[in-house]
């Protein structure tokens, strides 16, 4: 009788899920079958997964807090009974996902066990309670390694036909060398001024290394978009701030490489397989290590620190990040 697996994954950050894209494979892998997978449907992953062959159904669940607790407890109750999976993992420490496969009868129940969690896993096999200080990938990593799950691939990869979002991203097929700015970030203290990436794009205009730059962030941040173009002296700039999540994918797999925050479509591009480079001042770069992210730091920048005030992204000068970029294009 074949096995049926799901997968959950709580955390609502576009970044966090493609971080989490080795182990989901992973288990997969392990398993030797396809799964089923349960995250939020602010990810978007119907659309960004649609063509993981490891992946079978994706669906969404809130995984509110207050009174909708029980309510999205109970919605996850119904898709593991009507399931009946065999395993249910859970790659976060969050509670409801375990408590709704306890009620549903699922027998294998493996989770990280942090705090409360353990009390609902049917597992020994869970992290220390000194492993929260680990990264979300640390802790997936370790959870894997002590139930005996190999990671073949440590680096987020996604295969994704785009000939699927063409018919409504025509707009965005435009000739010549083109190249995508991430403007955007869900902190904003993580954000680049928009100054910065006006003086960039005027840089690799001015050298011909494209004629046409994609500027990539989210409706909500539409305004660092328009304020970018205002600033430039060259007509070169495709904003894509009205577009979903399949119309910045089609736009990434239009570029020759990408530059921008630390922040979801810079981990998006990355998984494309377009070369991607990463603005990080403010931060830990170090978080970017399970990744083929080429970080750019400022010259005298400290790993594992936060600051959290956008002024410190000041410190990564126009001109060193185009000398990076230009260096690792050659």
């Amino acid at each position: 009788m074949t096995k049926k697996i799901c997968i959950v994954y709580t955390h609502h950050k576009l970044g966090d899920l493609i971080w989490q894209l080795p182990y989901i494979k992973a288990i997969s892998d392990h398993h030797q079958i396809s799964t089923d997978l349960i995250v939020r449907e602010k990810t978007q992953a119907k659309i960004i997964l649609q063509d993981l062959n490891h992946l079978n159904d994706v669906y969404y669940n809130d995984f509110r807090k207050g009174f909708f607790y029980w309510i999205d407890v109970i919605k996850l109750f119904w898709i593991f009974l009507n399931n009946k999976y065999d395993y249910v993992y859970i790659l976060d420490k969050v509670n409801k996902p375990a408590i709704a496969a306890r009620l549903a009868g699922i027998k294998n129940i493996i989770g990280t066990g942090i705090r409360n969690q353990k009390k609902w896993l049917t597992t020994k096999k869970y992290l220390s309670e000194e492993d929260w200080k680990l990264n979300y990938s640390e802790q997936s990593q370790k959870l894997l390694s002590i139930n005996g799950i190999k990671i073949n691939d440590i680096y987020p990869n996604i295969i994704i036909n785009i000939k699927n979002f063409e018919t409504n991203n025509k707009d965005l097929l435009i000739k010549g060398k083109k190249i995508a700015f991430g403007v955007d970030s869900f902190e904003d203290y993580r954000i680049w001024y928009e100054e910065n990436f006006a003086k960039l794009a005027e840089l690799f205009i001015d050298n011909h290394i494209c004629e046409k730059i994609y500027l990539i962030c989210g409706p909500n941040k539409a305004y660092i978009a328009e304020k970018i173009i205002k600033l430039s002296r060259h007509d070169c700039f495709i904003d894509c701030s009205k577009k979903d999540l399949s119309g910045v994918i089609f736009a990434l797999k239009q570029s020759n490489f990408f530059v921008g925050n630390n922040s979801g479509p810079l981990n998006l591009s990355s998984a494309l397989g377009i070369k991607s480079f990463g603005l990080v001042a403010n931060g830990p770069v170090s978080e970017l290590k399970y990744s083929k992210i080429i970080p750019i730091t400022p010259d005298d920048y400290k790993d594992n620190i936060w600051i959290k005030d956008r002024k410190i992204m000041n410190k990564l000068k126009v001109e060193n990040v185009f000398k990076t970029v230009i260096d690792k294009i050659k």
